[in-house]
């Protein structure tokens, strides 16, 4: 039997392994999944400041006279309402509208746009904005020359702060806003944006330029608090945030509308991928919904555990489910049925066989105070 595809390394690799991070196997990548401890970590971008390598995400980019037109035509939200320096938020849908990935747009210029996609998409991303791009714009993946480090917390901006004047001006963007800007000495482009439920940036720089500027950050920000964090934490904040995790609470069998992101859906747009389907999803009614709950018995929920009425029939999935450290309560997220989604429903919640109470609460389940 051949050797399996052997797991892709970041370019901080060495600095995961110097700073004790226990790596493992995510999407592809050898990646640290925590560090003094997913807790510990979770604290400090709460009340500090937490710096993540997530250099496995995909860029890809599009350039040349209808890449605007390529971009809005390929993802749910709109496009055409961006400035440059500006991002957003949205989808990416097959015909049927199954999600094919959650991304973030940025316009850098009315022909030159990034697309940043999920690690575990990427392949599937990259193929799907080419065959769109072909003799319509330019076309060219940026994943293996871009490093991209996320700065996150209510000392973010303090850390920039101490690494030059220009780097000091980046508390003045606005949120998911981005500009080039020189940080530590290494040329990056810093955007207000994150996955965390905190404020602060994520920083795209040339992949052998990460390092200097990984230890630099960490060189200035360790006195003000500043932990480098691992996937595990990464993903208790973004769950306490009520944000979604491909492959999790979406993927190509779920659609926006019932996974909470009508949001950015606009259907009121001209024409993108998936409109029609997911105009008529809209138009019927979901037949259940991705919601927010908290387990108020003694057990925590896990992805994959089936949700149950009180007859024991199974009614729902858990997508999303963990301790959440700064709210000090077992959550999770997970489709429910429509009727029975509302905000005070209880059902439960089957971990391994023994059935644990839980009610449906207003998401997210955390959000900062300022």
């Amino acid at each position: 039997m051949s050797d399996p595809t052997p797991l892709r390394r970041t370019s901080l690799y060495d600095a995961h392994v110097r700073a004790g991070g226990r790596l493992v196997p995510f999407a592809g990548w050898e990646m640290p999944v925590q560090y003094k401890g997913i807790s510990a970590e979770h604290q400090a971008v709460r009340t500090a400041c937490g710096l993540f390598d997530v250099s496995h995400m995909g860029e890809l980019e599009l350039s040349g006279e209808y890449a605007a037109q390529v971009v809005d035509y390929l993802v749910t939200n709109d496009a055409t309402k961006l400035v440059d320096g500006q991002a957003l938020y949205t989808c990416a849908c097959k015909e049927d509208g199954g999600i094919l990935d959650d991304l973030i747009v940025y316009r850098a210029a009315q022909d030159r746009w990034m697309i940043v996609c999920n690690a575990s998409n990427h392949e599937k991303m990259a193929a799907h904005f080419e065959k769109a791009a072909k003799d319509h714009c330019e076309f060219r993946d940026r994943t293996n020359d871009t490093a991209l480090l996320a700065l996150q917390g209510p000392k973010a901006f303090d850390v920039l702060a101490l690494l030059g004047s220009d780097a000091a001006k980046l508390r003045e963007l606005k949120s998911f806003h981005f500009r080039d800007a020189v940080v530590a000495n290494v040329r990056c482009t810093v955007a207000r944006t994150g996955y965390t439920g905190e404020d602060g940036v994520e920083i795209f720089c040339a992949w052998n330029e990460a390092p200097s500027l990984w230890g630099q950050l960490v060189e200035v920000g360790t006195p003000l608090g500043l932990q480098p964090v691992g996937l595990g934490a990464r993903d208790t904040l973004r769950l306490e945030a009520r944000l979604s995790l491909y492959g999790n609470d979406i993927d190509e069998s779920t659609n926006p509308i019932e996974a909470g992101l009508g949001w950015v859906t606009k259907l009121d747009k001209p024409m993108f991928v998936g409109k029609d389907a997911l105009a008529a999803i809209k138009a019927a009614g979901t037949k259940r919904k991705l919601v927010g709950f908290e387990v108020t018995g003694r057990g925590i929920a896990r992805h994959g555990y089936p949700l149950r009425d009180a007859e024991g029939k199974e009614i729902g999935v858990c997508t999303s489910g963990s301790p959440g450290p700064t709210v000090g309560k077992n959550i999770g997220l997970g489709y429910l049925p429509s009727e029975t989604s509302a905000v005070g429903s209880t059902f439960f919640v089957d971990c391994r066989g023994k059935n644990i109470e839980a009610v449906v609460v207003k998401t997210p389940f955390y959000k900062r105070s300022v």
